[in-house]
Order: structure tokens, then sequence, then C-alpha cells
């Protein structure tokens, strides 16, 4: 018998057996890594969720729309439009309390007529958000959460509400959520309809009036999931009320979407994914449609 062919048998026998003897430790190490790692993921959401546990519910409403001034008190079937939304939102089961921010002493009246809590707010904000920034800060009481429910969605439903403030507690790392649906083909190449696109893991990828993605046959692709974004949107308030110091982007401008300059600023923003029919009010001839949609539906 050759010793050298022995020896080496014997060595590879021994590394092999070595080897062998470390896959299943490797194997548990790894599992439990993974273990860990889910662990920590369920805490996390679980701590973020019990930090960001204060929930106030903002609807934000100016008199001097551009596109239709006036707009909060246009009568939806007999009700102030502003009138069914904070209705609905009443419904949502994860609001602290509600209350509409308005420029506008007229439209205060009006929500105060039907028993609704309202904040005066300057007439200078450019957008929503920064309305309910400063509704926020004249709160006596401390809120970890605020949603942005927009005026002019009176057929909105209070379990979206919750679904955005439950998709924030549970994303500790982002800042910001919001809600998307599908896109009618009618509403493709309608700049008044905001499209988005979002990654693997639900986060936001991008925001547009254009049709996004847009592909190289420049036509409607009736097979894609395009999304609508709804202009629902829910903020962790440390970042709120930074928000207004952040300075305004060049994309945000362009497309006058106010989620852009979160993006564009590195912010998180999850997006959650919905059934929803009706559509926000954005111009005149909208009205007609959200009335026999309701119709439809027997809502009085």
């Amino acid at each position: 018998m050759n010793p050298k062919s022995n020896s080496s048998s014997s060595s590879s026998s021994g590394s092999e057996n070595t080897i062998g003897s470390w896959l299943p430790q490797f194997q548990l190490a790894g599992a439990a890594a993974a273990a860990a790692m889910v662990a920590y993921a369920v805490l996390s959401a679980r701590l973020s969720s019990r930090c960001r546990s204060q929930v106030v519910g903002i609807i934000p409403a100016r008199f001097a729309s551009s596109r239709f001034p006036g707009k909060p008190l246009v009568p939806i079937l007999g009700k102030p439009m502003i009138q069914r939304t904070w209705e609905r939102a009443k419904l949502a089961t994860t609001l602290h309390k509600l209350v509409v921010a308005t420029d506008d002493h007229k439209i205060a009246d009006c929500c105060l007529s039907f028993g609704a809590d309202v904040l005066m707010t300057s007439e200078s904000w450019k957008n929503g958000t920064e309305r309910c920034n400063e509704a926020l800060r004249k709160l006596q009481r401390k809120f970890d959460i605020v949603v942005n429910i927009q005026g002019d969605e009176p057929l909105i439903e209070p379990e979206i509400i919750d679904g955005v403030v439950k998709a924030l507690q549970l994303t500790p790392d982002a800042v910001f959520s919001t809600a998307a649906t599908s896109l009618k083909p009618e509403d493709a190449l309608d700049p008044n309809r905001v499209k988005c696109v979002v990654n693997t893991s639900g986060y936001a990828i991008y925001f547009s009036r254009g049709l996004i993605p847009f592909n190289k046959s420049g036509k409607v692709d009736p097979t894609f999931p395009y999304l609508l974004h709804l202009g629902i949107q829910s903020y962790d308030a440390k970042f709120l009320r930074m928000y207004t110091d952040l300075s305004p982007t060049s994309l945000q401008l362009e497309e006058d979407l106010e989620q852009l300059k979160v993006l564009e600023h590195g912010y998180k923003m999850k997006v959650i994914k919905v059934e929803h029919e009706a559509h926000g009010v954005d111009t005149p001839e909208d009205v007609e449609k959200i009335e026999s949609l309701m119709r439809q539906r027997n809502i009085s």
C-alpha cells in the first residue's frame, strides 16, 4: 500500500469530515440570522406602530382654486362637498381627531354649521401639505401621524384612510404614505389624473401628470397595470414639521406635485394599492360624474 496515497486519503477524509461537521452549524447560523432579521423587522414595525400611535386627520380646504373656485362648497346631491368628505372621514377607525384647515371664512362657517372642528390657516400656502403643517402646529395636542384627507374626495372610503395610517405605522423607514388604484384607460392621458410607479417593495419611485411608464410605441398598453394616485397621504408628524423648510425641487415645480419634493430630497414613501372606483372632483365636469356614481350606489 502506498503510504502517500493513504496519507492523502486520510487527509481528504478528515477534511471532508471537518467540512461536513461544520455545514449543519453554518446552516443553523444562517437560519438563526434570518430568524433574527425577521424578528427585528417585526419588532421595528411594532415599535413604530407604538411610537406613531396618535393620529389626526386634517382636511385642507381653500376657496381660491385656479381650476374650480369655491370647490369645497359646491353641492353634491344637496350637501356641500366638504361636508360629504368630513362625514366619510369620520368613519375611519384610526383617527383620534379630525379637523378642517381653511383660509376662507365662508368655508369655515359652512363646516361649523354641520359640526366640524375648524382651524383657520394662512392664505399663502401653495399646497395642502403646507396647510396641514400649520394646522398641526396650532393643535394643542401632540400627534405622531397626520393624514392629509383631500376635501375634493366626497366618496373617500374610511378603509383607505385606515390603510395609509397602518402602512406608515408598519414601515419605520418611511416618512410618508399614500394610496393608488388602477388607472382607467380614459384617464391615461388626463394631466389632472396623477399617475405613479412603485418598486417591488411598494415604495414610490415617481409621480407624474403624464402617463408612466411610457412605452416606445407611444400608446397606452391595455394590458399594463398603470396606477392612479389618490390624493390621500399621511406623514410622520416630525417630518411634516420640517417639510416646509425643504427647498423646492425642479421635478416638483415642473410637475406641480408636492410628493416629488419628498422623493427628490431622498425620503421614502410607502404606497398601498386599493380598489377605488371614484376619483376626486378636479373640475366642474367631475361633479356630475360623482353624483351619477352616488345615484348608482344609492348614496343620498
